[in-house]
């Protein structure tokens, strides 16, 4: 059993680093079961047990060959000037590698949606844009880069679905989705909801998790090497009583976490008992 009070973080992180694999898993358990408010940060490391493909690994969506797109930079494809100044290539691009209509949710994120049901977990934030939390069952999610499954107007603002973006068809042929979106309102171009580069985050919802991170006492961490500032800023803001990282690979700020996995994000997350 843990231990009510620590007399000092020097103690407290001994005691932790103390625990086999086995009892680091009861130690989570314990975490989960005493914790009032539990928040989850997640990153793309969350759906690659998907099959969706991270960024800047090395089977990474940057690191994919295509002769359509190699005269741009991967982050350009991804921007708000790509966008503006090259849409066709930009929709192109989008229906290629983000269209994650047809992916199934993992372990873990039907274990969060399992925990959120149960009263476990207050508030999920995520970095993917990919919509998997939702179709897992998760209801308090924060999607602080935007969503693929969702889009808009540049002009009118009238609301579309995901569908509307990936399907549309231009008037230059009839197989697949093809051409610029055109609001069937006012012929204006229309975008998903996903922050590219260049523009701000998502709002409200980067609001809602600073407020969900400062009233956490228990902050888990999963799947995110916290190499992306949003995210990052988001963990150091963290002040609450347990700290957790589940990472296959190093994360920052594993020196301040209580428990560090690194293993699979569904693995650990399906050994938490509700």
């Amino acid at each position: 059993m843990i231990p009510d009070q620590f007399r000092s973080e020097r103690e407290k992180h001994r005691y932790f680093s103390a625990l086999s694999e086995t009892e680091k898993i009861s130690a989570l358990n314990e975490i989960v079961r005493k914790s009032e408010y539990t928040v989850f940060l997640g990153g793309a490391g969350v759906s690659t047990e998907s099959g969706i493909p991270d960024f800047r690994s090395k089977d990474g969506l940057y690191r994919k060959k295509d002769s359509r797109f190699e005269r741009f930079r991967p982050e350009y494809l991804l921007s708000h000037e790509c966008l503006k100044k090259h849409p066709e290539v930009f929709f192109a691009y989008a229906r290629e590698n983000l269209d994650a209509r047809g992916v199934k949710p993992n372990a873990a994120h039907f274990k969060l949606a399992e925990m959120e049901k149960a009263g476990k977990l207050n508030g999920l934030v995520t970095q993917n844009i990919d919509g998997l939390h939702q179709k897992a069952g998760s209801r308090e999610v924060q999607e602080i880069h935007g969503t693929m499954m969702r889009g808009h107007c540049v002009s009118c603002r009238k609301a579309y679905s995901g569908d509307f973006i990936f399907d549309y068809k231009s008037n230059q042929g009839n197989q697949g989705g093809q051409g610029i979106p055109i609001c069937t309102e006012c012929g204006a171009m229309v975008r998903p909801d996903v922050v590219l580069y260049g523009e701000l985050l998502a709002q409200p919802d980067y609001e809602n998790a600073l407020n969900m991170i400062n009233l956490a006492d228990c902050l888990i961490i999963g799947g995110t090497s916290l190499e992306v500032g949003s995210a990052a800023q988001l963990a150091h803001l963290f002040h609450g009583r347990y700290l957790v990282i589940i990472n296959k690979g190093k994360t920052r700020m594993e020196g301040k976490a209580d428990l560090v996995f690194h293993d699979s994000i569904g693995k650990i997350m399906s050994q938490i008992q509700l």
